[in-house]
C-alpha cells in the first residue's frame, strides 16, 4: 500500500483517522495503540510474510535499550550494532556478495531464496538510532515496549523515511498536542506531496523509464541527456513528495517530523546539495558514523578516509549494486575536492556558473544511480558526451507532449511555493488550490495505474 493509492486515500487513512480521533485526547496511550495497530496492518498489507522480522527488530532493540543501563553497555552496544547490521546484510546484501564472489573467483555458490523486506534499511536505522541515543544519554531507555514499537513502525515514515531519530520524537510519543491548525497543515502538506508524486514524478518516470530501457546504441547524445534530466526531476518529486506526505501524515496525529528536503536543486555546490537532499539520512550518517570516526577534527588524510567511508556506506545503503557504491564514492570524491581545492574557486565565480556546476555533477550522479549496472552507466555516460549536431526526433516528441510538466518541474524545484505562501493573497487561494490539486490527483490515479515509489526498494 502506497500513500498515492486510492485504497490508502479513501479507505485506510479515513478509517484510521476516525478510530484515532474518536478516542478522547486525554487517552493518548489508547490513541498510540490505535496508531500502532494500523501501522502494523499497513506493513502487513505490503509485506505479510516478513512482518516477523519487524517484530524481532523491535524486541531486539528494546532489550538492548534496557541493557544500556548496565556497566557493560559498550559491549552490549557493539553486539546490538553487529546483530542489526547482520540482519540488514543477510536480507539485503547476501545474494550480492555471493554473486560477486562467484564472478571474481569463478565459484558456483548457490543463491539462497531471500526476499528483501520492504523498508528494512529505514526501520533498522531508526532502531539503531534509539539504542545509540540511549547509550549516549541523549534519551532515557523506553520501558514501554508498545511505545518503542510505535516509534519503529509508525506508518508515515516506516517504508521510505524520513529517518526519524529517537531523541527527536521520544517526548512526542507520550506528550503531544492535537490542534485543528496543525491538522489542517497536515492535510495541506499531504496533498502537496501527493501532487508532486502523482502529477509530476509519475510523468517524468514515463520519460526516464522509456529512455533508460533502451540500449545505449539506440540513444543519441541529446536523448541521453534528456533522459538524465527527466530522472533528475523524477527522483526529486518522487522522494520529496513522499517525505511531504509523511510529514503531513505525522501532523494529522500530532507528530512533528524534521524536514527531509530543502530545494536541493538550487544548490551552488555539491556540498550544499547534500545539506539539502535527504537530510535525515545525511544527518544520521554524520551523527552516528562520521563524527564517531573523528569527523574533520583530525589530519587531512584521516578526514579524507572518513569521508570516503561515510559516502561509500551511504551509496551502499541504497542498494546491493556496484552502481550505488560508485555513486556514493563519486559524491565523496567531489566533496573532498570541494573541501580541499574547489571552494575558493567557486566562491569567486558568478552564482549562475556555480549553479550550473552543481547541477552538472548532480545529473551525472543520477545516471550512476539510475543505471541497472555499472557497465550500462559507463556506456550511457559515453553517449552523453558523444555530441552530435542532429536533433533527435524523440526529444522533440517528448518536449511537445510533456513541456508543461517539464516547465512546472523546473519552476517548482525553486522555493517559489514558500514565497507565495508568505503572501496574504495566498491565504484566500490556498483552499481552492489544495482542493483542485486533490481532484487532479484522484483523476490521475483513476486513469493511470503506473504509480511506483523509487525509495520503496531501499
Amino acid at each position: 500500500m502506497v500513500f498515492s493509492s486510492l485504497i490508502f486515500i479513501f479507505f485506510f487513512l479515513p478509517t484510521l483517522l476516525f478510530c484515532y480521533h474518536i478516542v478522547p485526547q486525554k487517552w493518548l496511550s489508547v490513541r498510540n495503540g490505535v496508531l500502532l495497530v494500523f501501522s502494523l496492518f499497513f506493513y502487513f498489507y505490503g509485506e505479510p510474510k516478513l512482518i516477523g522480522l519487524l517484530f524481532f527488530s523491535i524486541l531486539l532493540n528494546y532489550t538492548f535499550g534496557l541493557l544500556m543501563r548496565s556497566q557493560n553497555k559498550k559491549t552490549w552496544l557493539i553486539l546490538c550494532i553487529i546483530i542489526n547490521v547482520m540482519m540488514l546484510g543477510i536480507y539485503k546484501y547476501l545474494n550480492f556478495f555471493i554473486q560477486t564472489a562467484n564472478s571474481m573467483f569463478g565459484a558456483s555458490f548457490g543463491l539462497p531464496d531471500i526476499v528483501m523486506p520492504i523498508g528494512i534499511s529505514f526501520y533498522t536505522f531508526q532502531a539503531l538510532s534509539y539504542v545509540i541515543d540511549v547509550y549516549r544519554g541523549d534519551a532515557a531507555p523506553q520501558k514501554n515496549l508498545l511505545s518503542l514499537a510505535l516509534y519503529v513502525s509508525m506508518f508515515p515514515q516506516l517504508i521510505a523515511g524520513p529517518i526519524v531519530r529517537y531523541h527527536d520524537v521520544d517526548q512526542q510519543i507520550t506528550q503531544r498536542a492535537h490542534t485543528a491548525a496543525v491538522f489542517s497543515e497536515g492535510i495541506d502538506r499531504f496533498i502537496y506531496g501527493l501532487s508532486k508524486k502523482v502529477l509530476l514524478s509519475n510523468v517524468f518516470a514515463q520519460i526516464a523509464d522509456s529512455i533508460f530501457a533502451r540500449s545505449t546504441n539506440e540513444l543519441s547524445s541529446l536523448l541521453a541527456w534528456f533522459g538524465a534530466v527527466a530522472y533528475t526531476l523524477q527522483i526529486y518529486y518522487d522522494f520529496s513528495g513522499y517525505s511531504d506526505m509523511a510529514i503531513g501524515l505525522g501532523k494529522l496525529f500530532g507528530f512533528h517530523f524534521l524536514e527531509n528536503f530543502n530545494y536541493p536543486y538550487i544548490s551552488r555546490s555539491v556540498t550544499e546539495f547534500w545539506r539539502r537532499w535527504h537530510m535525515s539520512l545525511s544527518n544520521w550518517f554524520r551523527d552516528y558514523v562520521y563524527i564517531p570516526l573523528g569527523g574533520n577534527r583530525c589530519s587531512s588524510q584521516r578526514h579524507i578516509f572518513n569521508l570516503l567511508v561515510v559516502w561509500g556506506l551511504t551509496g551502499f545503503w541504497h542498494g546491493a549494486n556496484f552502481t550505488f557504491l560508485t555513486w556514493g564514492l563519486y559524491f565523496g570524491v567531489l566533496l573532498i575536492l570541494e573541501k580541499y581545492a574547489l571552494t575558493r574557486i567557486l566562491d569567486k565565480l558568478p552564482r549562475v556558473l556555480t549553479h550550473i556546476y552543481a547541477l552538472f555533477f548532480i545529473v551525472i550522479g543520477w545516471v550512476l544511480f539510475r543505471s541497472d549496472s555499472l557497465s550500462y552507466a559507463i556506456r550511457y555516460l559515453r553517449v552523453m558526451f558523444t555530441f552530435s549536431r542532429t536533433v533527435d526526433p524523440m526529444v522533440v516528441e517528448y518536449l511537445v507532449r510533456f513541456w508543461p510538466y517539464l516547465l512546472c518541474g523546473v519552476i517548482l524545484s525553486a522555493p517559489l511555493y514558500q514565497l507565495a505562501a508568505s503572501k496574504k493573497a495566498y491565504a484566500m487561494l490556498s483552499y481552492p488550490l489544495i482542493a483542485a490539486l486533490f481532484v487532479l490527483c484522484v483523476m490521475s490515479l483513476l486513469n493511470n495505474s503506473y504509480n511506483p515509489f523509487i525509495y520503496f526498494r531501499f
